[in-house]
């Protein structure tokens, strides 16, 4: 049909988005290393932009910032990872910043680690 919009016209994509911590240029080369992601932009002192090339995260310092009391507090947000080894990639996400908490609710099929702000994040295998 000429001139008809395609039907997803009005369906939005997912370009980025932004997450507060204690130090947003920490929280940015946290994750643009466990990504493989680069830093893309700087914002003054307290935010950074990682990205592939086609999504960005904005990483910024929030100043109020609370690390949530995971599990006892529910969450705003998670990521979640997935890489091809979970061993290999747990051991090099703690050598980056990251902790392990002692609760792991999800057995063998993921693994929950804090980024450098006590955020939860999840590794789980491709």
């Amino acid at each position: 049909m000429s001139g008809a919009q395609s039907t997803d016209a009005g369906v939005a994509r997912l370009r980025g988005a932004g997450f507060g911590g204690h130090d947003g240029k920490v929280l940015a080369e946290f994750y643009a290393a466990a990504l493989g992601w680069q830093v893309a932009q700087t914002f003054g002192d307290s935010a950074v932009m990682i990205s592939d090339g086609t999504t960005g995260y904005v990483f910024y310092t929030a100043r109020d910032y609370q690390a949530p009391n995971w599990p006892e507090d529910e969450l705003a947000f998670h990521l979640e990872l997935s890489v091809d080894d979970v061993a290999v990639a747990e051991e090099r996400l703690l050598a980056l910043g990251a902790t392990k908490p002692a609760h792991q609710p999800g057995g063998e099929r993921w693994t929950v680690l804090l980024d450098p702000s006590g955020q939860p994040f999840c590794i789980s295998a491709s």
